[in-house]
């Protein structure tokens, strides 16, 4: 059977099931060009390593890719298609999973101001649409791929509130939003509607001049412009420079820094960051919490007044 014959149904059965399975597809499509769509069982090992290695350094993409094709054989190991798996057997030594990195508020406005790079080689009003993007990622901490996806309807500008869609876990959540990120979009929108909107409200809300979404890898890559133009590299003792998506996780850290600040109880507001991130139960919501020098001040000023406190009381 044709590789790609297998690669439409298992993607038909995974979505029967429910999955979104859209960067699985995209990764499957690209394997099916790399091995020239052969009949699956003519795949070799040694084309399929290739694939997973790809033309860069080993990284965890390398796992992803793995798992995905996984995925695929055990579907047709399991159907008849195929009577084996090419896939190794063991696994290279890959790094250690990235540690979220924080950025700053001098580092977030230098990124803010840095999107001006994006001027050379792009249509004119990528840079301010690139920069209105960073301000709602930081301002609302959503996903990266939630924010790409939002079409104009979405974005209540009156009740100041986002309609996130069909999120990681298959839920619609609402993500009010403060009145300064509120302006922002009231000024971009207006921009907004001066490119095409074929769809009317349901254009998307960050497009191609040709009224296409913003393509997640386009993106990711863009950030790698604007944080180099920005100055910032790779932390000490981390091999990888800070990602887009650390945005989310300097969201988190710098809202639960806010409340310490102000005296609120943290302990009882963590759920309630968790169903505003999006998250299904608050461990997910920890792991966002790194333990930065500033949370760590916060935390221990707080300390410090309860204790303060406590002493009075005896």
């Amino acid at each position: 059977m044709r590789l790609t014959h297998v690669v439409d149904a298992y993607l038909a059965k995974q979505r029967s099931l429910g999955a979104r399975f859209e960067s699985a597809e995209v990764l499957l499509r690209r394997f099916c060009r790399a091995m020239g769509n052969r009949d699956i069982g003519e795949v070799t090992p040694e084309a399929v390593a290739e694939f997973l290695q790809g033309k860069g350094s080993l990284s965890a993409t390398w796992m992803l890719r793995y798992r995905v094709l996984s995925g695929l054989y055990r579907f047709a190991i399991s159907r008849g298609y195929a009577a084996s798996s090419p896939l190794p057997t063991s696994f290279p030594k890959l790094l250690p999973q990235q540690t979220p990195y924080v950025y700053s508020t001098e580092e977030l406005r230098r990124l803010l101001d840095a999107t001006s790079i994006l001027e050379v080689g792009h249509r004119p009003h990528v840079p301010a649409m690139y920069r209105t993007l960073l301000l709602l990622l930081y301002g609302s901490g959503m996903r990266i791929g939630e924010a790409l996806r939002l079409v104009l309807q979405d974005v209540d500008l009156t009740d100041q509130v986002i309609t996130v869609r069909d999120t990681k876990f298959f839920k619609t959540r609402l993500v009010p939003i403060g009145p300064k990120l509120n302006q922002e979009l009231v000024e971009y929108v207006e921009r907004r509607r001066r490119l095409p909107l074929p769809r009317g409200q349901e254009s998307p809300l960050f497009t191609t001049r040709g009224s296409r979404p913003w393509h997640y890898v386009r993106v990711i890559s863009w950030f790698q412009h604007v944080r180099r133009a920005a100055g910032i590299s790779c932390p000490v003792g981390e091999p990888r420079p800070p990602r887009l998506h650390d945005i989310r996780h300097t969201a988190a850290v710098h809202r639960v820094i806010a409340w310490y600040r102000s005296g609120q109880e943290v302990q009882r507001l963590l759920p309630q960051l968790a169903t505003y991130l999006g998250h299904i139960d608050i461990r997910s919501t920890q792991r966002y919490l790194q333990m930065t020098p500033d949370l760590l001040q916060a935390a221990s000023e707080r300390f410090a007044l309860y204790a303060m406190e406590a002493d009075h009381e005896g």
